[in-house]
């Protein structure tokens, strides 16, 4: 199985990136193929809703000349996507949240004269957060416009796992948080392979 993980974080060593390190382990050692794309390195464009992408079916079709091509092909061809990020003013970074526009359009032809097919129903989506609020609080709007999005997609949605880092000052990653992490990978794994992608 092919993960395809959008990272949103702008930090290499920080708490979202901290999280992932177990998490992909997880994954790799079930036997997944990851590739990680950090968005911050990469020319995310925003979309400017010129609907160049409803015109050929078959296609990412964006007018934007950047790595959303690039990035599109490998969410094409990955059996699940997972979103890391960090939670700033109660939603997804910046690059990231480009790109799901894009994504959207680009992936569901649903916006055209008539209206086509979903080019990627049936993968599954995954979230992995970072936050300073209680998650509950600090991701829930993230992780309910990540369900309506899914369910608009034709995604399957695999839910969201969420751990909070209680301020500067204090150590974010500790043993229990690794384990709740690995243990949602193993999650994630056994649901994608139910659904057999």
């Amino acid at each position: 199985m092919k993960v395809c993980v959008l990272m949103g974080s702008p930090r290499k060593n920080g708490n979202t990136a901290a999280l992932l390190k177990p998490f992909c382990e997880e994954l790799e050692a079930g036997g997944a193929e990851v590739e990680t794309v950090w968005l911050y390195d990469r020319n995310i464009q925003p979309c400017v809703a010129c609907r160049a992408c409803q015109q050929d079916w078959t296609a990412f079709g964006c007018s934007r000349r950047d790595d959303g091509q690039e990035i599109f092909d490998l969410v094409l061809d990955s059996g699940l996507i997972v979103l890391a990020t960090p939670i700033y003013s109660w939603y997804c970074t910046p690059p990231m949240k480009a790109l799901l526009d894009r994504l959207v359009y680009g992936m569901n032809k649903f916006y055209g004269g008539t209206r086509g097919p979903s080019l990627w129903a049936g993968k599954a989506m995954a979230l992995l957060l970072t936050c300073g609020y209680r998650p509950e609080k600090g991701c829930d709007l993230f992780e309910e416009g990540m369900r309506r999005y899914c369910k608009h997609s034709g995604l399957r949605d695999l839910g969201s796992h969420a751990e909070r880092h209680l301020g500067y000052g204090t150590v974010f990653m500790d043993e229990e948080k690794e384990a709740r992490t690995r243990a949602f990978a193993r999650k994630v794994l056994r649901e994608t392979a139910d659904g057999h992608l």
